[in-house]
């Protein structure tokens, strides 16, 4: 093989291995959570992840017969969410949420969320689009 010829074979591999790499760094919604496991949430904000490519907030899920479960609930990326109108302020420590999504797909207490409401009644959509998740008209951009 020609010092040419390598050089052409290395950039197509480095190329390749660029493009891949975003694909593996994020999911589409139907890879880990199921649109026939609807779920609805009332719990007390733990703590509040900002990082990309999705926030997560993390509570604590008071269920009926007592015990408490710890959910972590995704949203879209945190640039996203800021444009929705959450804040670094919106979801601090003790605060009370309900939040629709859909549960993930091996039953762990993991939640792609869609609106989340303070208790004030205040909503804000916290789900993404284009990724796979139902199309339900709460994404006010798929009007």
């Amino acid at each position: 093989m020609s010092v040419g010829q390598l050089r052409i074979w290395s950039g197509l591999v480095i190329g390749a291995l660029s493009l891949a790499a975003p694909a593996v760094a994020h999911h589409a919604f139907a890879a880990e959570f199921d649109a026939n496991r609807p779920v609805n949430l009332k719990g007390t904000v733990v703590k509040m992840e900002w990082i990309n490519p999705h926030a997560w907030i993390h509570i604590d899920v008071t269920m009926a017969d007592g015990n408490v479960e710890r959910w972590m609930v995704e949203g879209g990326t945190p640039n996203t969410l800021f444009r929705r109108g959450f804040t670094k302020n919106s979801l601090l420590p003790g605060t009370v949420i309900m939040v629709d999504g859909y549960q993930a797909k091996d039953g762990t207490m993991k939640a792609n969320g869609r609106d989340l409401t303070f208790e004030d009644g205040r909503k804000l959509f916290m789900g993404s689009s284009g990724t796979g998740a139902p199309r339900d008209g709460r994404d006010p951009r798929e009007r």
